[in-house]
């Protein structure tokens, strides 16, 4: 059995150059699927954007008794996007190093938009394993939510467990994960290195004063979104529907951009250097 309890964050590697499309749309020899090993126990997953131009990032941990994927995808099709295949082969590779009679699989969500779940249909067969639907219904009833949204719940996968934080606003469902193991901050679509959609004001804002109130008791060591769309110059994005990328930041983000982003909202800012707040219900807070 792995001790995934420690006094302190274990520290991982976010020493990776992300492959970020190619010149030609359709031209681009990298993987489907590039995977990234930030620690022995915690995997992160980008989609190819000659694949989809969302490229979104996947996260995959584990803990003693189930693993736990976040996020499926842009691209449903198993031959253009093989997810199954790439997770089965990577749990098939950590069951070497720490061999288990038995071991399970959840699969859900920051949110339920069609970029982040259309892989879902190739688990649906997979036994040992734990669709988690994207609707509000499911997502609080999986996971034993009461209240939503002003409580947190804790998600164990055996020794390693992760705090759940509400986190509507962009999609009425979101869900921002805490490994309290790497004190990485999964924040979907809340906040990541590029256009933040704000579809209710109110509710995003209350969020973020969640995720303000967390950073303060809990460590955070990085805040992860499943996106990059913005350049290295400041206030400058990608359009939409870009495939190559070759100018990308990095896509860890710090708590000071949690505040940074409290304080964008509070003034109604629309860009603010590494991300740009996009009000999509038309209102301020």
């Amino acid at each position: 059995m792995i001790d995934f309890r420690t006094d302190a964050p274990v520290a991982g590697s976010l020493d990776v150059r992300w492959h970020a499309g190619g010149p030609v749309a359709g031209n681009d020899t990298a993987p489907a699927i590039q995977v990234h090993a930030y620690s022995e126990h915690t995997l992160i997953l980008r989609q190819s954007k000659s694949v989809h131009f969302e490229a979104p990032f996947l996260y995959l941990l584990f803990g003693n008794d189930r693993a736990l994927l976040l996020d499926t995808g842009a691209t449903a099709d198993p031959t253009a996007m093989p997810l199954r295949a790439t997770v089965d082969t990577l749990i098939g590779q950590w069951l070497a190093r720490h061999p288990r009679e038995w071991y399970g699989l959840v699969v859900a969500h920051t949110h339920g938009h069609g970029d982040h779940i259309a892989g879902d249909a190739q688990f649906a067969d997979r036994p040992c394993t734990d669709v988690v639907g994207p609707s509000l219904d499911a997502v609080t009833a999986y996971f034993g939510f009461e209240q939503w949204p002003l409580r947190p719940v804790e998600l164990d996968l055996g020794g390693r467990v992760l705090d759940l934080l509400p986190g509507p606003g962009h999609e009425e469902a979101a869900v921002v994960f805490h490994d309290r193991h790497t004190g990485l901050l999964l924040t979907g679509d809340s906040l990541y290195p590029g256009r933040l959609y704000v579809r209710d004001t109110p509710a995003f804002t209350a969020t973020v004063d969640r995720l303000l109130a967390f950073c303060e008791r809990a460590p955070v060591t990085h805040v992860l979104g499943c996106h990059i769309e913005m350049t290295r110059t400041p206030d400058k994005d990608y359009p939409r529907g870009t495939t190559h990328q070759p100018d990308e930041p990095p896509l860890e983000l710090t708590p000071a951009h949690v505040r940074r982003l409290r304080d964008a909202l509070a003034r109604g800012r629309g860009p603010c250097g590494d991300f740009i707040v996009v009000y999509e219900d038309g209102r301020r807070p």
